[in-house]
């Protein structure tokens, strides 16, 4: 989503929607041009928790720095003081590797102030329903409540696909994975031409054929860019409905999609989702992917290698316990982070 702001009153409007949900004690990096990652973390409130945020970022921020790098730090708190110290450690870090603070932003939702310039002013309601409304002329959802909602919405009812597994399984022990690789694609193919919910049936076929190898990767390669909305629709389906047994692949195929699409929120959503006792390999591919802060569109240049790499991927990606939670990206390279401390 491209936005052009020219306010803190505006570039606080249109941080949700870079998000994907309404972020609260947060830090929110946003960059000035394509390059560098959209970050959120949560507000660290302590000189351990502020080193803890730079040892996260540094890695990706270094590697993507080019001269003239410009980026807005908006730390949305009421707790005042901590974001400007934050927020001030953070830029002095950052120009270590010669990315210039353009502008420390701190907001609790009503005021604003700009900690470089002592600017301050007010959030208006008009301006956030000018923004939702570019927003919405670019095709873009509107943002979630809160992360919590958006985890939420990957959640359904497991129960009637549950029921279904044995005989689901059963059958594919009757076929091939030859043929239930075929049928899959061609399911597949058929969800992309109607957008029509697959029936609990289908659904706990696709979800059993993805449990051997080849064909989950053979759906997986049928993921582009063009195509990323259409997979995140119908992964978002099989996330929320499949039972634990068979969740961990429709969530990290949701989570690729979703970091294909630009939507780092949602792929960081997803991998949640992959069950805390099943650590799985192409969920640690979407997990490098974010953390890294590799854009989507370098996605040919990495894919041959990072499949490559993937069996040795098993135990590097593991699931968060619960109560955990993980941070936020937008639509350029996009990096997320946990907590500090967490």
């Amino acid at each position: 989503m491209d936005l052009v702001v020219q306010s803190p009153d505006e570039l606080l409007a249109a941080v949700p929607h870079v998000l994907g949900f309404k972020p609260e004690e947060s830090i929110v990096l946003v960059p000035f041009r394509p390059g560098l990652p959209i970050t959120r973390v949560d507000l660290p409130r302590t000189a351990a928790d502020r080193e803890q945020v730079w040892d996260a970022l540094s890695g990706p921020y270094g590697r993507h720095a080019q001269p003239g790098a410009r980026l807005a730090i908006i730390c949305i708190t009421e707790d005042r003081r901590s974001a400007e110290l934050a927020s001030q450690h953070l830029s002095n870090r950052l120009q270590d590797v010669g990315i210039t603070t353009h502008i420390r932003l701190w907001s609790d939702g009503e005021r604003w102030r700009e900690f470089n310039t002592g600017q301050t002013g007010l959030q208006t309601l008009s301006t956030a329903e000018r923004i939702a409304a570019a927003t919405v002329l670019t095709g873009a959802a509107q943002p979630a409540a809160s992360r919590e909602s958006l985890a939420a919405s990957m959640v359904g009812d497991r129960e009637p696909i549950a029921q279904l597994l044995p005989a689901a399984r059963a059958a594919a022990a009757a076929s091939t994975p030859a043929a239930e690789r075929d049928w899959a694609l061609d399911r597949l193919e058929q969800f992309h031409a109607d957008g029509h919910r697959l029936s609990d049936v289908d659904g706990a076929r696709m979800l059993v054929a993805q449990e051997t190898i080849s064909t989950r990767d053979a759906l997986w390669e049928d993921m582009s860019r063009e195509n990323s909305t259409s997979h995140m629709a119908i992964w978002t389906d099989l996330t929320r409905r499949g039972p634990d047994e068979v969740r961990a692949a429709p969530a990290s195929m949701l989570g690729f999609a979703s970091w294909l699409h630009g939507d780092g929120a949602k792929a960081w959503c997803a991998l949640d989702q992959v069950p805390v006792d099943r650590p799985y390999s192409m969920a640690a591919i979407v997990a490098s992917a974010l953390q890294n802060g590799i854009h989507p569109r370098e996605w040919e240049r990495y894919q041959t290698q990072m499949r490559d790499i993937a069996a040795d991927l098993d135990e590097s990606f593991v699931p968060k316990p619960p109560g955990q939670q993980r941070d936020i990206p937008g639509t350029q390279p996009v990096t997320d982070r946990p907590a500090p401390g967490r």
